[in-house]
This record gives C-alpha cells, structure tokens and sequence, in this order.
C-alpha cells in the first residue's frame, strides 16, 4: 500500500523483560542480521526531538487512539549531528509510513528556534510541511526522547527488530545536541521495547522466533512516554 508514495508498513510493539530480550536475542542471531549501524555490542544511541502544535495535537490524538496521526521530530545518532534527519512519521489504521530528509545543523537549529523562514522555498515536500506546520498550527519543540536501540535486519519484506532500551525523557530542554543534557528514566523495571517492522508479510521463519515469549502487543509512544512528566499520563 501506499499514500502518495510513500510506502506503508507494519510496525508491531511489545514491552518486554531483559530476561525475555535474552531469550529472543538467542533465537535472532543466527537468522538475521546485526545491524550494521551498531557498536561491538550491535547498539547505537538514538535521541530525537519531538515536535507538537501548539494544541498538542499529536499527543492528544494519540491519546485518544485517533486511528489517522502523525508526528514530527528532528533525529540524531550518538550525540552526534554528522547525521540528522528531520522526518514526519504517519500512522494509518494499522500502518505506519516515514518521510524523511537530511538536514544540516544550522537548519536543524532554524527549525528549533521556531523559524521557518525560507523552508516553503526547499525542493523537499518534507520541508515544505513543515513550513506550513509551523506558520498554522504553531509547530515547536515539546520533548526530547533518549534510548538505546539494539536491531536485527533481513532483507526479506525489509524486516526489522529492534529493542529500544533505557529510554529517558529530556522534557525541559530543547537542547538536541548536548550530550550533557540531564535526562530521566521513563520505564519501570529495565522494561524493554520491542519492535518489529515489515513490509506486507512477516517472514514465516522468523514469526516462531519472535513469538516465543508471552508479550502482548501494546500501543506504545515513546513520545507519550516521556511527556507523561508533564500531565501525569
């Protein structure tokens, strides 16, 4: 399927244990493939900057379960900004589609200052949302999501699994590229997030293995996740 094309896909979440993450950490190794972003322990730091109206409508339309929704957020990797991709995440029904462009750090502080000058006139149709983002709906920084990722890859229907570890909120600055920036835990108990991501059909060999413990699909945001400080959510 796909909405003005850009590609749809599933994108299944769990919470899960370290013990169980163990388990399925065992049963991925020899089927798929590290992710050739990791370290020497196949992880890689992920800290995003989400965006909202001034409304937040994002945060209440996930909420409230609103089945149509999407989010904005400027990433980057290892507190790094050799990489950073500005991207507007969509959901649709039991779909999820990504657009996504690189930007440099200069532009990437425009846009976290609230300045939109200049970005309706960029040959990139993301840009250009957010233009209009931020000029009608007040689109401006509301939290910063920090966490670990550790993935496995297979080519097959672009397969991904990922466990998202140690996940903490920065939810009073906006300061995406400090890597001093105090942040808090937002998960009880070493809770892990499992995700896995496809195209049209998870393959057949791999289902048994990521159906080998006893989670429950959950709707998770790790947005709500770590603005809840805010609201007592």
């Amino acid at each position: 399927m796909i909405i003005r094309n850009i590609p749809l896909r599933h994108e299944l979440k769990y919470f899960i244990t370290p013990a169980e993450l163990n388990v399925l950490r065992s049963s991925l190794k020899p089927v798929m493939q590290l992710d050739p972003n990791g370290n020497e322990n196949n992880e890689y730091h992920i800290r995003s900057l989400y965006f909202d109206t001034i409304n937040d409508d994002a945060l209440e339309e996930k909420i409230a379960g609103v089945g149509n929704r999407k989010k904005y957020r400027i990433r980057i990797y290892n507190f790094s900004d050799k990489i950073i991709r500005l991207e507007r995440k969509s959901k649709r029904g039991d779909y999820i589609s990504k657009l996504s462009c690189s930007i440099s750090r200069d532009l990437a502080e425009q846009i976290i200052a609230g300045d939109p000058y200049g970005l309706e006139t960029l040959n990139h149709p993301l840009l250009q949302d957010v233009y209009r983002m931020m000029t009608t709906y007040l689109l401006r920084p509301a939290v910063i999501v920090d966490y670990v990722r550790e993935a496995y890859i297979h080519p097959c229907e672009e397969t991904r699994v990922t466990f998202d570890k140690q996940l903490r909120t920065g939810y009073v600055s906006s300061d995406l590229f400090n890597p001093e920036l105090p942040t808090y835990p937002c998960l009880d108990f070493n809770q892990v997030i499992l995700e896995v991501k496809y195209n049209r059909r998870f393959p057949e060999y791999v289902l048994p293995l990521v159906s080998s413990i006893p989670a429950q699909r959950s709707a998770i945001s790790k947005y709500t996740l770590c603005r809840r400080y805010e609201f007592n959510l």
